[in-house]
């Protein structure tokens, strides 16, 4: 696992295994958001497994599935509903960890300056400076 921590209660990584998920536990994770659409590819959990694996290990489970580059409103609601109920902390994950992190900044982005959301993620790895005028759009709006 490639954890990397975008703030105190949210943490985003590439492709998790369900026989990860009682790692999570002990690392201190509470909840899991899967980002990932079932059947993205041939090798991947489908989310029924990795809930299953979750509940086996003490941690809330959410399914958010994002198709890359689709990032509607009724996504960026669904993930700050789930970031709002969930325990935390939180790890969101995706294929590459990319999209779990720009969902995230788009959830944030109403209450937070969009180039410290930017910031943060490119401190965790993930280059999303192309999301700022969205960011700064929602910002505003």
């Amino acid at each position: 696992m490639h954890i990397r921590k975008l703030t105190d209660q949210v943490s985003v990584s590439p492709q998790i295994l369900p026989g990860e998920m009682a790692d999570l536990e002990v690392a201190g994770f509470r909840s899991v958001i899967n980002n990932r659409p079932d059947g993205e590819a041939e090798d991947q959990p489908a989310s029924a497994e990795m809930a299953q694996a979750a509940a086996a290990n003490g941690l809330a489970y959410r399914h958010i599935p994002v198709v890359p580059g689709q990032f509607g409103e009724d996504l960026i609601g669904a993930m700050a509903a789930a970031l709002d109920e969930l325990p935390a902390p939180v790890l969101a994950f995706c294929r590459t960890g990319t999209r779990s992190t720009t969902l995230w900044a788009l959830q944030a982005a109403r209450a937070n300056e969009p180039d410290a959301l930017v910031k943060a993620a490119g401190e965790a790895g993930y280059d999303i400076a192309a999301l700022a005028p969205r960011l700064r759009a929602m910002r505003r709006g």
